[in-house]
């Protein structure tokens, strides 16, 4: 959505509206704490996201079996269930593991899954409100004791964000890309141990610190004060997790519109001249996730791969991320998806680039790896 206001008739000012990630509405039985406010007064959010590390028992799996066995529990504790409402849960099972031909009748007509309606389903509604939204409380207020021992955990990753920023902040909020490259850096430890790893556009640093629990070394960059500030916190958070392998993650500042490392002395996040010359050194892999939303950073993103790499001294492999997401525009009068039309046009730029010194080569990889984290892996990742 944008709104339009106009100063003149023939003089039209746009202004975006807030952009939401919708990642947190798919994690049940969590309270998502506001522990404060950043430095532009947005409230900023604590959350627990556990790593299910029995892949025999898939993040997905368990999620749906949460749910499901959530609301029956719901039903049962008011009236008992009528032999319609028993019959509408197990159509409801059987859509998640047969998909939506379960809900198909013998002449192949659609059938609708009504939930079981019972005394109780009012007040079983607002439980489930309860559960996907967010509980607004400062921090150390009314923190139960599961969340504590959470808080001390070896398999929780603990990360602060926002909810809902505008465009130009969105870094500071949770994407199912960075779960998907998250998944896929568990799904593939071995792949990364000991590697020295280069993160474009890191924003809250969620992939850099899975990455850190196997990776020697994990530049995670960004650009803003506010945003790789909250960055650093979250890898403070989570030290926990990296210790027993060693892995080292550093927070620097990187903007893809500039042609040099920022190394001004007064910076909180700068690079030093020996940390530039360890990445050209021994930095193997770039990764980046959910970055490709706005045509001009893509542009950037790809030219600042194109200088990072061409310094290297080691082959590299880059992992991009990310979710098509579909607009409905008037100019085509169809549903587009312009932002990942444009990134693969930059992608098939680079694969053909003509260099006598580096040559780009592309590959998919199918996303049917193991589910390691709770998010919805929709088909449009």
């Amino acid at each position: 959505m944008v709104d339009v206001t106009e100063k003149e008739m023939d003089n039209p000012t746009f202004r975006s509206d807030t952009v939401l990630s919708d990642v947190h509405l798919h994690c049940p039985n969590k309270r998502h704490l506001m522990v404060r406010l950043n430095a532009v007064g947005q409230p900023v959010f604590l959350s627990y996201f556990k790593i299910l590390w029995n892949t025999e028992d898939s993040a997905s799996e368990k999620h749906v079996r949460e749910v499901t066995t959530g609301r029956e529990h719901q039903y049962s504790s008011g009236d008992e269930l009528c032999d319609k409402d028993r019959d509408n849960i197990k159509k409801e099972r059987e859509l998640n593991s047969k998909g939506v031909e379960a809900l198909l009748d013998a002449d192949g007509d659609l059938e609708v899954v009504r939930r079981p309606r019972s005394a109780s389903d009012l007040e079983a509604e607002d439980l489930l409100r309860d559960i996907v939204c967010p509980v607004i409380l400062m921090k150390g207020a009314d923190v139960s004791e599961d969340e504590e021992q959470e808080c001390t955990c070896s398999d929780v990753v603990k990360i602060e964000h926002t909810m809902a920023t505008p465009l130009e902040d969105v870094g500071k909020q949770v994407w199912r890309a960075a779960f998907l490259l998250a998944d896929y850096i568990l799904f593939k430890r071995d792949t990364f141990r000991c590697c020295s790893v280069l993160e474009l556009g890191g924003g809250t640093g969620i992939t850099s610190v899975i990455m850190g629990t196997v990776a020697k070394r994990v530049y995670c960059t960004d650009v803003g004060e506010d945003l790789l500030a909250m960055c650093e916190q979250n890898i403070a958070l989570n030290k926990h997790l990296m210790e027993p392998g060693g892995g080292e993650v550093k927070v620097r500042e990187l903007d893809w519109l500039k042609d040099e490392f920022c190394t001004d002395p007064e910076g909180s996040f700068s690079w030093s001249e020996e940390e530039i010359a360890d990445l050209h050194d021994h930095c193997s892999v770039i990764m980046a996730a959910d970055v490709f939303y706005d045509d001009d950073l893509t542009d950037a993103l790809f030219r600042t791969l194109y200088r990072i790499t061409h310094n290297l001294r080691k082959s590299c492999t880059i992992y991009l991320a990310l979710e098509k997401r579909l607009n409905f525009t008037l100019r085509h009068m169809d549903i587009t998806c312009e932002a990942y039309s444009h990134f693969r046009n930059n992608l098939n730029d680079l694969e053909n680039l003509q260099d006598g010194n580096i040559k780009y080569t592309v590959e998919p990889i199918k996303v049917d790896f193991c589910q390691f984290l709770v998010y919805e892996r929709i088909e449009q990742l």
